[in-house]
């Protein structure tokens, strides 16, 4: 299937990417090179001038009120809200109508290449760059966790442009599917609507979304592509551009290679290094997608404990209390010792280890 991207590769932008793609053995970068670039700064204008711009008209109180490193978060949140729903589309969208991606043997799944499966992998490549590029930036607002697994993202995706297991960037991407119901849980929270029934209802649809996307799905897609990987290893692709020239006649190969396999060449393979570096990657990913589960079944429980609900009302009245009355110094620090403030958790959006808003 043709790349379905509305907007042509920029021939100026191709070229000043062609030594690099050259140089790391990344071939259809320049035919992507565009939708990366354009959709990194898609999402920029995103989070630095329409999330700003809009969000105090809708919302006054609460995002007056936030500081400048919250407010940065909450920015990125409408960033991810919107990506998230973006990609979720498009990803099923190219799933149901690619053809040539639905009849891809184990060769194809590896070193296979169609123009709808590497745009998705251009967008959600121009999606962690801009991800990268905001946590690197701001590393106390966001925390390692959010930074490894922008490091992790970004390169996985890259990997596609070799091309390499460029059919699973569809599949993975669909980890996605839980973000939407992430975000919407912390504008709740945000929006003082922590504990409501809507907040309930989205809070189960988030849990049961990551657990069947992210650790079912994700972890059975880890299994079909280390599998595939494993069988490819140290070997060359059977195409036409790898067989002998006596036998290109008597060769069959499926009609459909001619598109899906054209980067193919006599020095394609999987390299040993290549191998153990994505599989790394995705081990990151997947262990941080374990990690970051079990602390917002967590988070979502605290939201709904009456014990901790009361505690978290009697810890914000005497936070009152103590502002209005600065004279009762110790007073306010006896009280302080008798009652607990509920401990902030993962969805609170800001602690370094923050499930990510993807």
């Amino acid at each position: 299937m043709r790349d379905p991207f509305p907007i042509s590769p920029i021939p100026a932008l191709s070229k000043a990417i062609q030594p690099w793609a050259d140089y790391f053995e990344l071939p259809t970068l320049p035919l992507h090179i565009h939708e990366v670039v354009i959709m990194a700064a898609f999402y920029h204008f995103i989070g630095s001038v329409v999330s700003p711009a809009l969000s105090p008209r809708l919302f006054p109180a609460q995002y007056a009120a936030l500081s400048r490193s919250r407010k940065m978060n909450w920015d990125v949140h409408v960033v991810s809200l919107v990506q998230s729903t973006i990609i979720n589309a498009l990803a099923l969208w190219v799933m149901f109508v690619d053809d040539e991606r639905k009849n891809m043997d184990w060769q194809e799944r590896i070193w296979g290449y169609t123009g709808a499966a590497a745009m998705i992998q251009a967008c959600a490549a121009g999606y962690f760059l801009y991800d990268l590029i905001i946590t690197a930036s701001n590393l106390s607002v966001f925390g390692l966790g959010m930074l490894a697994h922008a490091i992790s993202a970004l390169l996985v995706y890259s990997f596609g442009f070799r091309p390499f297991v460029n059919y699973y960037s569809t599949n993975f991407i669909l980890w996605e599917l839980s973000s939407p119901f992430l975000n919407i849980h912390w504008f709740f929270d945000k929006l003082n609507m922590t504990g409501s029934r809507a907040q309930l209802y989205n809070g189960l649809m988030l849990i049961f979304t990551f657990f069947s996307c992210r650790l079912v799905w994700g972890t059975y897609q880890s299994v079909l592509v280390a599998r595939d990987i494993w069988a490819g290893l140290r070997k060359v692709p059977r195409a036409l551009a790898t067989v002998a020239p006596e036998e290109a006649f008597t060769t069959i190969f499926p009609s459909q290679y001619t598109q899906t396999m054209q980067y193919v060449s006599q020095s394609t393979s999987i390299p040993l290094w290549l191998a153990i570096i994505y599989a790394g990657a995705n081990l990151t990913l997947n262990s941080l997608n374990f990690y970051w589960f079990f602390k917002m079944i967590d988070a979502v429980r605290k939201r709904f404990d009456p014990k901790e609900k009361k505690e978290e009302a009697e810890g914000e009245a005497n936070s009152v209390q103590g502002d209005a009355a600065s004279t009762s110094a110790v007073t306010n620090s006896n009280t302080e010792l008798k009652t607990r403030r509920r401990r902030r958790t993962l969805l609170d959006g800001e602690e370094g280890d923050e499930a990510p808003p993807i």
